[in-house]
This record gives structure tokens, sequence and C-alpha cells, in this order.
């Protein structure tokens, strides 16, 4: 049987359920989004050191302990299709977010037209990455934002097996409410499926109409094995 390309899978989502699910709990998750052959050629780039513009020590800047790297242009296609793909599916969220929230900013329909905007800022470099941790590896709580220019979402894709390839490791996303306790979620993934997440804050309603929540995630402790995951990101760095 053929494959069916990435945005056929993509568009095959239930969307509905997906806008339900980032409003209500500011996540949402689709599973067997990328097979297992899909995840382990993104894995085997890992070696390929012309794929990547930069790498990066976590330990060494004090972001956890593991190791990643942002893909180079020409990204791999697969990550070309998610990217480009998943930011059409997530821009009418990210839109009404804004109004909801009182922002003036509104997102072009199209990935091109918003990475010539992140362009105009002098954000110019691909932000996809490929993470990589072995047991006692972990990310600390982060927001990725690098410039002006940002979408509010990004989305996960789990590379490796959970249970088989590695234990722990769970995704964390912590959401800081205004004059209440943090709230967090710690998300165990299985391979091929995706996350959408929000990249610094999301609008929640309260009594008084929708209210600013920031969130910050990362990952737990790698307890046993490696662990390899593709984080998409939208806007482009500096």
């Amino acid at each position: 049987m053929a494959r069916r390309s990435i945005a056929a899978r993509l568009r095959a989502l239930d969307w509905r359920a997906v806008q339900d699910s980032q409003w209500e709990h500011g996540y949402a998750r689709a599973s067997e989004v990328l097979d297992a052959e899909e995840c382990a050629r993104l894995i085997a780039l890992d070696r390929v050191d012309r794929r990547f513009r930069s790498r990066i020590d976590m330990a060494r800047h004090g972001f956890g302990v593991g190791r990643y790297g942002y893909f180079a242009h020409p990204l791999p296609p697969i990550v070309r299709d998610l990217r480009r793909t998943l930011y059409a599916r997530l821009t009418p969220i990210a839109n009404r977010w804004m109004e909801a929230l009182g922002d003036p900013r509104r997102y072009p329909a199209q990935l091109a037209e918003f990475v010539a905007e992140c362009a105009a800022h002098g954000q110019t470099r691909p932000t996809p990455l490929l993470l990589r941790y072995e047991a006692g590896g972990y990310n600390c709580l982060h927001r990725d934002l690098y410039g002006d220019v940002a979408f509010p979402l990004q989305a996960t894709v789990f590379l490796s097996a959970r249970g088989r390839d590695y234990a722990g490791g769970e995704f964390l996303l912590v959401e800081q409410r205004p004059r209440a306790q943090s709230r967090g979620e710690a998300i165990a993934a299985e391979r091929g499926e995706l996350l959408i997440f929000p990249n610094a804050l999301r609008p929640v309603r309260g009594r008084r109409g929708f209210y600013r929540a920031s969130l910050r995630h990362g990952v737990s402790r790698i307890t046993a094995g490696e662990r390899f995951a593709l984080g998409i990101i939208f806007h482009d760095a500096r």
C-alpha cells in the first residue's frame, strides 16, 4: 500500500478535536503522524553534520543534559512538509488566541509569508531541531523565543519507542496562572506521535473573560536508553 503524504496525513486529523483540546488543556495530541521508518530516517540524520547549522550541548549552557541540532536549509523533506502543513492548520487557532487576548497581531495563512515577516525583523536562521538524550539527560523548563517575531504554537514529534528505546523522559508542560499556583502536565508519548503546545502563552477563560497564562516546557530525566525527538518551531531565529 502506498504511503500517504505527510500533508494528507495531517489534513486527515480531527482538527476540531485539536482545536478543542488546545483551548481546554493548552495542548493536543495526534498519534502515528510519522511511521517507524520515517522516525528512523530522521534519527539517522543525527550522524550527518552537514544537515545542521549548529549543534548545542545543553550542559555547557545550563539548559539540561543532552544535545540538539538546528537543521540547516534545505530542511529535510519530512521536516519541511510537517512545518509547512502544520503552520497552515494552526494559524486559525493562533489568530483566535490573539483575538481572545486582545492582541492586534494576526498571522498570515501560509508559512512562506510568515517566514518573510521573520526575515524582515532579522530572523533568517531555521529553527526546526533534532533533540537527543541519553540516560541521565533532561531538558530544563524553557521557551523557544528567538527574536521579536514568534508564533504562539509549536510541535514535537516523538521519534523513539517508549519502553523499548528509552524509559522516563516525559514531556513536561507547566502553566503559570496569575495569582495562583502553577499547573503541570507530564506527557508520555509513543513513537510517531505529534504533540502541539504553546510556545510561551495562551488564553484561558476566567470569570472576567480571557487572561494570559504563561507556559514553559521541558523533558524529565531519561532513566534508561536513548530518546530522540523532532521539534517544529515556526518562527526563524536571528
